[in-house]
């Protein structure tokens, strides 16, 4: 979490979060600051997921902009970025 925190708070707008696969809950709270500070906020969804714990919670606390597949993900940052400037 303190790495998605000092994210948002040194880069806020001008960042992009992605969770992957994963157990454990210790991003989704980080992921949520980052999209409070405007940052584009992204998570692995359950079908290509190996472990759906950390995507889960962050989908849950409602710090994600965006789910997409593994394969969709790369896509779907560089369309956030390219939008993004």
């Amino acid at each position: 979490m303190c790495f998605f925190r000092s994210a948002a708070q040194a880069a806020g707008e001008r960042t992009v979060g992605v969770i992957l696969t994963g157990m454990g809950d210790d991003g989704a709270q980080g992921m949520l600051e980052l999209k409070k500070a405007g940052a584009m906020t992204f998570a692995q969804d359950e079908e290509s997921c190996l472990v759906y714990g950390m995507p889960k919670e962050a989908v849950a606390k409602g710090g994600v902009r965006a789910v997409c597949s593994l394969t969709a993900l790369p896509s779907q940052i560089t369309k956030a970025l390219m939008d993004h400037e």
